[in-house]
């Protein structure tokens, strides 16, 4: 991990209509890094991830990534500069292949040339998909579709992936492979940030946390100087 600056996103608002979804968000991450950003359902979790990829337009504030402006950019323009979503429920292609969801990904004018390379180092990382690669997305397990998801954010050669609640529904078992394929990934230097409900696990996969509370964040630090009762206070509100 160096010390350079990847991420930083700067005093965030985002409304849903008159609703006020995020308030006053700072949050950056380094190249290489991992971060985690946890809170209870409707904490703005989601939001924040998709409002960083494109999807949403924030009222206020700025996002900067690699010191380039991205606050209004469009989604498939964020995609083409180096960040990718892993949403949540995954949202396979499911009347496709695995092997042309995957292809979907690949769809950036930088990231196409290099498709084959890519598609070769995601069936090492995740050999399932290899065997499947002909069977429709519909048919996969819920544990292989999450592969596919990150698969498919990898094809675009990102510099960042946003992961989505990327456990949520999963076993244990195939939980701890996803966890083990993204160290892996973040090791050849890609930046992470993982959004999740499970404390325990995104903590100890991250070196930063934020905890979200009613759109604003009202922890971070170093997981292992965050005391579990702080996290607890925080994600509760109590």
């Amino acid at each position: 991990m160096s010390d350079r600056i990847a991420l930083r996103v700067s005093d965030l608002d985002v409304y849903y209509r008159d609703f006020q979804a995020l308030r006053n968000i700072n949050l950056e991450i380094k190249e290489g890094e991992i971060i985690s950003v946890i809170g209870a359902n409707g904490a703005g979790k989601s939001t924040l991830l998709n409002t960083i990829a494109g999807l949403m337009v924030p009222a206020r504030g700025s996002i900067n990534f690699f010191e380039k402006d991205m606050t209004k950019n469009p989604a498939h323009r964020t995609v083409a500069d180096g960040i990718a979503l892993v949403p949540e429920g995954r949202r396979v292609f499911s009347r496709l292949t695995v092997y042309e969801n995957l292809v979907m990904g690949s769809y950036t004018p930088r990231s196409r040339p290099a498709k084959d390379k890519e598609l070769e180092k995601i069936y090492e990382l995740f050999p399932v998909l290899k065997e499947r690669h002909d069977q429709m997305a519909n048919s996969l397990s819920g544990g292989e579709q999450q592969m596919l998801a990150i698969g498919r954010a990898l094809m675009s050669q990102p510099r960042l992936i946003l992961c989505d609640e990327i456990s949520l529904g999963l076993a244990p078992v195939i939980i701890k492979n996803i966890y083990k394929q993204l160290k892996k990934i973040n090791e050849k230097g890609l930046s992470i940030v993982l959004v999740e409900q499970d404390i325990t696990r995104s903590l100890k996969a991250s070196s930063h946390a934020y905890v979200m509370l009613s759109g604003k964040i009202v922890l971070e630090g170093d997981p292992a100087s965050l005391t579990e009762d702080q996290v607890k206070k925080a994600y509760f509100g109590v």
